[in-house]
């Protein structure tokens, strides 16, 4: 997920270190801001007795930079999309996760586990997933002009097109808008969705990740990328926003609990994990951040509109129609050469 901030959710207070007593009082998060709902982490901290001191990071890379400079140490759990799982364990940054810590693992939808970015899910466990779309205000774009990615290339949308600001977002929509997978590590392939993508350069108005339904609030996008929860989130503003499952097969992600190899409270981190796993702490982050939840018990713990909000939950046929995003290795390089070369 791989994901620069999604979640909408204020976190109003500083979590830091205050009232500790002990070193085993504390346990270190390092999370992307505001992706974690306050009250679900002020609940944890009255039932274990402890104090959660909450880090933030802008994304992926910079998580990874960090965590490979202090060489794991100094935080007790993590957030890491799918594509940066297989690295990090691979370079022997993470720890186990004792499953027989965890209770709620029968729970989870079976499609989220086991994928190939961590077979036997040692090295992490799914905190929230989702799917990156389309957007469009249906005051200014009907519904029969956005079905596919290939829409976005409309002539008619001249300067009304929003990006994420995410090399793998972007390149893999354009990837599976010629056919390809958004994991290509064809070099010849991802030159061509770099040559699709200058073709898009006069549609395009901005890139944004930081906070992508802004852009249609306000009224600087019309059409353009987003992440379901942010769709969701921004329909209460907006309540002409609609989103769409593009039909050459949407960007799949996760984000993903994980135990950096440094991690001073393992057990305390377990803990952590299993708690915010619970279905009714899940089912207040899908209320918070507008993803669906990895627990599938947590949807009895939603208000009954928003169990059936095909904004926040996809079909079936949509998610298998749709691809995760995996490490592509070295091929990383080939990706970023051609996103400068794109935004320069």
């Amino acid at each position: 997920m791989k994901k620069i901030f999604k979640g909408v959710t204020t976190l109003a207070f500083a979590l830091s270190a205050f009232n500790v007593s002990a070193a085993n009082d504390v346990l270190n998060v390092y999370n992307w801001a505001e992706y974690m709902p306050t009250d679900v982490i002020k609940a944890f901290e009255k039932e274990y007795d402890v104090t959660v001191n909450y880090s933030t990071f802008d994304n992926n890379e910079s998580m990874y930079t960090k965590l490979k400079l202090l060489d794991g140490k100094g935080y007790d759990v993590a957030f890491a999309s799918t594509y940066f799982i297989e690295k990090m364990a691979r370079e022997g940054m993470l720890a186990k996760i004792d499953k027989s810590k965890m209770h709620h693992l029968n729970d989870i939808y079976s499609g989220l586990m086991k994928q190939p970015f961590d077979p036997n899910n040692d090295y992490s466990l799914p905190y929230v997933w989702g799917v990156t779309g389309i957007s469009y205000n249906a005051e200014v774009i009907t519904n029969d002009q956005v079905t596919s990615w290939k829409d976005l290339w409309n002539t008619n949308f001249e300067q009304q097109v929003m990006l994420l600001d995410d090399v793998r977002d972007v390149f893999g929509m354009a990837l599976r808008a010629q056919g390809h997978s958004i994991n290509s590590t064809n070099e010849a392939e991802i030159k061509q969705a770099y040559e699709k993508l200058r073709q898009l350069r006069s549609n395009v108005v901005v890139y944004n990740s930081d906070a992508p339904h802004v852009p249609y609030v306000t009224g600087e996008a019309m059409i353009g990328m987003q992440w379901n929860g942010n769709a969701f989130m921004a329909k209460k503003e907006m309540p002409e926003l609609k989103f769409v499952y593009p039909t050459d097969g949407a960007i799949l992600w996760m984000d993903n609990f994980i135990v950096p190899k440094g991690s001073e409270h393992k057990e305390l981190a377990f803990k952590f994990i299993d708690f915010f796993m619970r279905p009714e702490n899940q089912a207040k982050i899908v209320e918070a951040l507008g993803f669906p939840a990895p627990n599938k018990k947590a949807k009895q713990f939603l208000p009954a509109e928003l169990q059936t909000d095909p904004m926040i939950f996809p079909t079936d046929e949509q998610v298998n129609n749709g691809e995760f995003t995996d490490d592509v290795g070295e091929a990383v390089n080939i990706y970023q050469k051609y996103w400068q070369m794109l935004k320069s």
